[in-house]
């Protein structure tokens, strides 16, 4: 069962002998596949960083010789060494050496460092804070949360004589090149005129962010509802509205 879900996570070069993690023949992985495992886990289940998070726990220890109480500590120095840090997994073992997959929230970018067969704990985060200062050096993430200005279309031979758009959705765009995002550029493309009958969700227009000549993306401006077309009685009653003005 995890040899099928690795497979549908796209993690190509892991094969699982056991679900414990320990040394045997033909129990492999990568650091790009623990990567593909950790954003899963992250981003379905993104609770799991009030656990990963978590620097010391006191835990109840019950046997049958009976109850105590010891201190655990999060094997994850990264939590106290490196501000952003959110996890997320620390492990070891002879063959494998130190490793270590962490995680990090800054300026609303989440980055993924593994690092594998590290010689001491040390080095595995150190090797991570080098790779996730680079990532933050190299990424940064535009996002238009403003409010956009109004759509308004005319509608020919409908029951109503416009529609407003809506957008779908707002836009982001995460540049990996340290490049400038403050110059980015927004152009508004709509239809000047529609004829009904119009259907609710039809795309009218787009929104569309440009940076110099490059097209970064894009979102769908809709109709934000039906319109339908205008028979004998509608017709009858806007002319009578006319020769009443």
């Amino acid at each position: 069962m995890m040899n099928n879900r690795a497979a549908e996570l796209g993690m190509k070069d892991t094969h699982f002998v056991n679900c414990c993690g320990l040394d045997v023949d033909g129990h492999v992985t990568t650091a790009y596949d623990i990567a593909l495992m950790s954003r899963e886990l992250i981003t379905k289940y993104p609770q799991i960083h009030n656990y990963s998070t978590i620097w010391m726990e006191n835990i109840t220890h019950t046997t049958k010789r009976g109850t105590e109480e010891f201190g655990l500590t999060n094997t994850n120095k990264l939590i106290r060494q490196y501000p952003y840090a959110t996890g997320l997994k620390t492990g070891s073992t002879s063959l494998a050496k130190y490793c270590v997959s962490a995680t990090a929230e800054k300026d609303g970018i989440e980055m993924i460092a593994v690092i594998m067969a590290a010689p001491d704990p040390t080095g595995r985060f150190a090797d991570a804070t080098a790779l996730l200062n680079y990532g933050y050096a190299k990424c940064s993430l535009y996002q238009d949360l403003q409010e956009q200005p109004e759509v308004i279309i005319p509608v020919r031979f409908g029951v109503q004589d416009e529609v407003q758009g809506k957008y779908d959705g707002t836009f982001s765009y995460l540049s990996t090149t340290g490049e400038d995002l403050t110059n980015i550029e927004k152009k508004w493309l709509c239809v000047e005129e529609l004829t009904a009958p119009v259907e609710e969700g039809q795309e009218i227009g787009k929104l569309t962010y440009m940076l110099g000549d490059k097209e970064l993306g894009s979102i769908s401006i809709l109709a934000s509802e039906a319109v339908e077309k205008a028979g004998y009685s509608e017709y009858l009653l806007k002319a009578f509205d006319f020769m009443l003005l």
